[in-house]
């Protein structure tokens, strides 16, 4: 284990991480209209979302870089490990290896991980980072960005937080009702990482939850090729 961090189950919490925000947290994918190309229909969102009252506050960025285990076990297929950043949580950052488990650490991290190079290894040109707005509407948090690998956009994320509530299977049809406004037909079902938990079970989202889900997304977009996906 590594100083600094205890172990809760499925999690690896370092003890000079960020606080937990208090939130319910869905991020989906945004096909890019038909015709438009990828920063076209960023900027149709945006309208839309400044036409229904949102307010724009500031940027956000989400990152996430891929490295191999390289001390397998001879005839195992190498793990992955997905080290993760976000723009709202700064003083810290995220482990998720695949298939568990996830691990908290502050920004140092990073360094560790070049000291650790002969067990994992970079993958390089595997970094995908999403870069976007940031809007406000009365409880609810808005982000709007653009998915890039190498250069090349390779989809729209869209993230809505509704803060007041920490129990995302409670406000579920509220969210979705608000994101009907401005998605349309494009508005996703409640999102895996909350449906697997227990009915009723008090399970407050996490940054680990929300950072599940843009991986998810992130390993989705590796696979596509999008029309107009040059970033201009």
């Amino acid at each position: 284990m590594l100083p600094g961090c205890s172990v809760v189950p499925h999690r690896t919490r370092c003890c000079m991480c960020d606080v937990v925000p208090c939130l319910s947290c869905s991020v989906c994918q945004v096909p890019v209209a038909e015709g438009k190309s990828v920063q076209q229909t960023v900027d149709i969102l945006h309208k839309k979302l400044e036409q229904l009252g949102a307010v724009k506050q500031g940027s956000f960025c989400v990152d996430c870089e891929t490295y191999h285990a390289t001390g397998n076990v001879s005839g195992q297929p190498s793990k992955l490990l997905y080290v993760m950043h976000n723009s709202e949580t700064p003083l810290s950052c995220l482990g998720l290896f695949e298939g568990g488990p996830c691990l908290i650490a502050d920004a140092n991290f990073d360094v560790l991980m070049v000291k650790l190079k002969s067990h994992f290894q970079n993958a390089k040109g595997h970094k995908v980072e999403c870069r976007g707005a940031r809007y406000r509407y009365c409880d609810f948090l808005i982000k709007v960005g653009t998915v890039t690998m190498s250069s090349s956009a390779r989809g729209i994320s869209v993230e809505v937080e509704y803060c007041p509530c920490v129990v995302p299977g409670d406000c579920w049809n509220l969210m979705k009702e608000f994101m009907q406004s401005f998605l349309g037909s494009s508005v996703p079902e409640l999102p895996s990482v909350f449906a697997a938990k227990p009915e009723g079970l008090f399970a407050p989202a996490d940054s680990v939850d929300t950072m599940t889900q843009y991986l998810e997304l992130f390993n989705k977009l590796r696979k596509l090729q999008i029309p107009g996906s040059n970033v201009r």
